[in-house]
């Protein structure tokens, strides 16, 4: 299986810069994933897609404020670092551009002082090991220093910095948003709810490795970033009760969906708990527990291109994907929707 065979024409202009006025007015691409038929609806058509006992999984992780830019303490250089991973209440994994200069015992300051952070070690891939000194609260201090860490792709500066995270984020430690659900309104989940569609909330929070392009010719070597996750007892419950009922699990996102894969063993029922998990989904692949997927469309030749396609088939998905392109579709995070069932 070669990382080319994943590679699709994408005019720049349909790469969303920003988001819709209304979340739920993004189009929705139906994919059938046993026949391969496809239809156009708009998001809030979701709910004509499921029924009463399915049980939808939501990613709950918030977007905290991961990019900064310091001054290098001895030379005054300018440095952006973005907060990847954090290990203990005061070391992060970073990534710290430019990347040259920034070596073991190099002093960043932050905000006039505010933060410090000295670099202990330089790590596989390049990223650093950064520990932080502050007076105060961490997060405090990140929400008055730190900017969203929108992708590289978008270009555009974000207006409303709650526009890229979920209306249902609670837990901090995202350096990116579960996309997937930024199309989700409160009044449509309301709606959802009462028409018997359980809502299981999990937290995992997502690191810039699932956006890492592939960089191997075998898609079989790609090493995945590790990222946290958490399934409270309730969560795990209620997702297992509803599989045993007969109910279709719909995962909203594919960190939803890799989440629940990894927490499941091998008859697919779900284990409360916490870990890390670097599970990489590429066709082959058996699902344990997810039946049905909500997910943006995504960059070319990438993980989660190979994950929708192991739940569908990558001839289905990139005949959607193509119409998708035709139709005009939005890409990527700020992008349209697509439920695969």
């Amino acid at each position: 299986m070669k990382t080319a065979d994943f590679y699709y024409d994408l005019p720049e202009q349909l790469i969303a810069q920003n988001p819709l006025k209304t979340r739920s007015d993004s189009r929705l691409l139906h994919l059938d994933k046993n026949s391969g038929e496809f239809e156009h609806k708009t998001f809030k058509d979701i709910k004509s897609y499921l029924k009463p006992g399915d049980c939808l999984v939501i990613n709950n992780t918030k977007v905290i404020p991961a990019r900064l830019f310091g001054k290098k303490e001895d030379t005054g250089a300018v440095v952006e670092l973005l907060l990847l991973k954090r290990l203990t209440d005061t070391t992060w994994e970073t990534l710290v551009k430019p990347g040259k200069k920034a070596k073991p015992g190099a002093i960043i300051t932050f905000g006039e002082g505010l933060l410090r952070g000295e670099i202990l070690e330089v790590l596989e891939e390049g990223n650093r090991l950064i520990k932080f000194e502050y007076q105060g609260i961490f997060e405090e201090i990140l929400d008055k220093l730190g900017e969203m860490p929108l992708p590289p792709y978008i270009t555009q500066k974000l207006e409303d910095k709650n526009r890229y995270q979920t209306v249902y984020a609670k837990h901090d430690g995202s350096a990116a948003a579960p996309t997937a659900g930024l199309h989700f309104t409160e009044e449509l989940l309301a709606e959802i709810k009462a028409m018997g569609v359980e809502i299981a909330e999990i937290t995992l929070h997502v690191g810039l490795g699932t956006f890492r392009p592939v960089k191997v010719e075998d898609v079989l070597e790609h090493h995945m970033h590790s990222e946290f996750y958490v399934i409270e007892d309730a969560q795990a419950k209620m997702i297992n009760g509803a599989k045993a009922k007969g109910g279709r699990i719909i995962c909203v996102g594919t960190t939803s969906c890799r989440t629940i894969e990894s927490a499941a063993d091998e008859n697919g029922k779900i284990e409360m708990g916490s870990g890390w998990t670097d599970i990489f989904i590429y066709p082959g692949y058996k699902f344990k527990v997810m039946d049905g997927l909500i997910t943006n469309f995504h960059l070319p030749e990438s993980t989660l291109l190979m994950l929708v396609s192991a739940l569908a088939g990558k001839e289905y998905i990139m005949r959607a994907y193509e119409e998708a392109v035709r139709s005009e579709y939005r890409f990527f995070s700020f992008g349209d929707a697509m439920i695969i069932l």
